[in-house]
């Protein structure tokens, strides 16, 4: 696996997503959950709630400050 600090361009991105959902699910769940993904509009506020759930904002800021490589 690679560094997950690394900075992935949008190709790799998308190829390292892909091939991982294809290892956890397997090809036939993988393109089942694409179908999904793309025939629904996306709630990014619900999707936010549930990853960061239990954590507390100063922790969630300092996650991110530490990841910045702006």
């Amino acid at each position: 696996m690679t560094d997950p600090t690394q900075t992935l361009n949008d190709a790799q991105l998308r190829v390292k997503a892909l091939a991982t959902l294809k290892q956890e699910l397997g090809m036939a769940a993988t393109l089942r959950f694409l179908a999904l993904i793309n025939q629904n509009s996306t709630d990014y506020v619900e999707i936010s709630r549930q990853i960061y759930e239990g954590q507390q904002l100063d922790e969630i800021f300092s996650r991110a400050k530490q990841n910045w490589k702006g």
